[in-house]
């Protein structure tokens, strides 16, 4: 979900390292910036994926290599996203999903052990197949709308950041929609049963669970929820970059020597992360209820609508339940934020450089 970039400084041909030759071993380095009178630049900001766009395409590297790197990045970025951080959707969504009057877990902790008690360890990655089908195409969107509206940018400041990452966030909810409601609901599948004494299985993966709720309920189905996933992602998407970019040049202008170490790629990441599901995590509980309503088919429908489904789980569980699972969800956006943001741009720092980059 991150993407490297920053508001560049104003200066007069500025130069920046950022190999494996810096000062400091497994850095991304920022130094001897110098304005064009000698004096040395004391606000400087960490090299970014578009500055190293640009510096590479000066260097004779081809636009569609640079392209593609976004691409390949973006792609082994999320993947190790997913890995680091299916356990934790599977205990969110488990915990966003249950109600009062069918209460089986009592936090995030007992969820964790009642799941892999019952289920084994490899229920808590129930439904990983479905954002891992999806994840190249959706990077490919964010990274893409993200970047390109970016380069058209002059003076970019975090408020730019923020509305490039909005507009990212919309396109890319289009797939991740009915991508998500396929994952939630096998996540849902076989709730409360024994591995071994599950008889309620009904997908065989994400897209046989696509198929059938096509097939079940039309294109209308495959959408269920949608609006949320736009209301949800738009303004987080907007958000988590908008924070990125003020945090790494932070990070960047606190460091004596100018440099961001890979735990500051990591600390950027995760914060990014947090802030971002603060803001949208209120309307992911919601969009959850909605793609989960309906998991034993479409008779077994408790809510109508998103109206119906506010007024419902409000009457019944109190404001509250609006942030029910919101620990597992900042636990879970730590880890796989730092992980995505310092793989991709570990990846881009290596493809884009023609010496040896970190």
């Amino acid at each position: 979900m991150a993407q490297l970039q920053q508001t560049p400084v104003e200066l007069e041909e500025p130069s920046y390292t950022m190999d494996a030759s810096s000062p400091s071993p497994g850095k991304v380095a920022v130094g001897g910036m110098t304005h064009s009178d000698g004096t040395a630049v004391t606000q400087v900001d960490v090299p970014t994926a578009q500055d190293a766009t640009k510096q590479n395409g000066q260097n004779g590297l081809s636009s569609t290599w640079i392209m593609a790197s976004d691409f390949i990045a973006g792609c082994v970025g999320g993947a190790a996203g997913v890995l680091v951080g299916q356990p934790f959707d599977t205990v969110k969504v488990r915990l966003q999903a249950q109600t009062l009057s069918n209460k089986r877990y009592r936090g995030v902790v007992h969820c964790f052990y009642t799941i892999a008690r019952q289920e084994s360890v490899f229920g808590l990655y129930k439904g990983m197949a479905s954002p891992l089908a999806g994840l190249a195409f959706i990077n490919t969107i964010v990274f893409g709308v993200q970047g390109n509206m970016m380069r058209q940018i002059e003076n970019q400041t975090p408020f730019s950041h923020f509305c490039c990452g909005v507009v990212a966030g919309a396109v890319q909810s289009v797939v991740a929609g009915p991508m998500e409601l396929a994952k939630i609901r096998m996540q849902m599948e076989g709730v409360g049963e024994d591995r071994q004494h599950q008889t309620k299985t009904h997908y065989r993966g994400s897209l046989d669970a696509l198929r059938k709720i096509y097939h079940d309920e039309g294109m209308r189905g495959c959408y269920r929820g949608f609006t949320l996933t736009l209301l949800r992602d738009a303004p987080g998407f907007g958000i988590y970059f908008m924070s990125y970019d003020v945090l790494c040049r932070s990070f960047g202008n606190l460091s004596q020597d100018k440099e961001i170490g890979v735990g500051g790629l990591l600390m950027a990441g995760g914060l990014s992360g947090m802030m971002s599901w603060c803001v949208s995590f209120v309307t992911d509980v919601m969009k959850t209820r909605i793609q989960a309503d309906g998991v034993e088919g479409p008779k077994s429908c408790q809510y109508s609508g998103t109206l119906d489904m506010i007024k419902k789980s409000y009457r019944s569980e109190g404001v509250m339940v609006f942030t029910r699972g919101l620990g597992a969800s900042l636990l879970r956006a730590f880890p796989v934020n730092a992980a995505t943001f310092t793989v991709v741009t570990l990846m881009l720092s290596f493809m884009l450089k023609d010496d040896q980059a970190v």
